[in-house]
């Protein structure tokens, strides 16, 4: 009963992240005119709270979400589980955790940071982890891009924000593949940074409000 319980929980807090993601997302491209995209903030924080499986999920359904909204789909979510994959490998509290599952009842208390564990070195930790994610998704997605929209000649619906890179670096002749993911790194380094950073604190309100449930 604790283990279903458990489960239904983290199959609604996949549903309301990916709401989330794709409500930041309209907030930030259509509203505000932000050029960052933020769709995976929440994605990162259930990875941080619940792990693998559940961060993979909530992409997925952000990605079914945007593609229902748009009319269209693409394979850029594998940007998204790859950021799952990072921080679930990466994440600099995994070893002071336990799982999400309803199993053991003191379990997420006993998961808080021990002494250990300083604020410099979990920050230290997530700065990694955020250089590794800014430079693995510009890398994997230019080269998405590059086969999606160059060798497959699929057509782009919307202007992004790398776009405006695209064209002064087109200018000196760089091979395409290699703007593709030169461009992603502007736009990745500020979207990354508050992909990582706000979904680990905002994995921390979550952990509390699953441990007074």
């Amino acid at each position: 009963m604790r283990k279903k319980k458990a489960a239904i929980k983290i199959i609604l807090l996949c549903i309301l992240a990916a709401a989330a993601n794709n409500g930041l997302n309209i907030l930030c491209i259509d509203i505000i005119k932000i050029p960052l995209f933020l769709d995976t903030v929440f994605t990162a924080a259930v990875s941080f709270t619940v792990g693998l499986v559940p961060g993979l999920i909530t992409a997925l359904l952000t990605q079914a979400g945007s593609s229902f909204r748009e009319g269209s789909t693409n394979p850029f979510v594998l940007c998204s589980f790859a950021e799952v994959l990072l921080i679930c490998a990466l994440n600099p509290l995994a070893a002071k955790k336990k799982p999400l599952n309803g199993e053991q009842s003191g379990d997420l208390k006993r998961s808080r940071p021990q002494t250990s564990a300083t604020v410099v070195s979990i920050f230290a930790r997530l700065l990694l982890l955020y250089i590794v994610s800014c430079l693995a998704i510009s890398i994997l997605g230019g080269i998405i891009d590059f086969v999606y929209h160059g060798l497959f000649s699929m057509s782009k619906p919307y202007f992004s924000a790398e776009d405006s890179f695209k064209i002064s670096l087109m200018r000196g002749g760089t091979p395409m593949l290699v703007i593709n993911i030169l461009s992603r790194i502007p736009v990745n380094i500020v979207d990354r940074f508050v992909v990582i950073f706000g979904g680990f604190f905002l994995s921390r309100g979550l952990r509390k409000i699953f441990s007074a449930s």
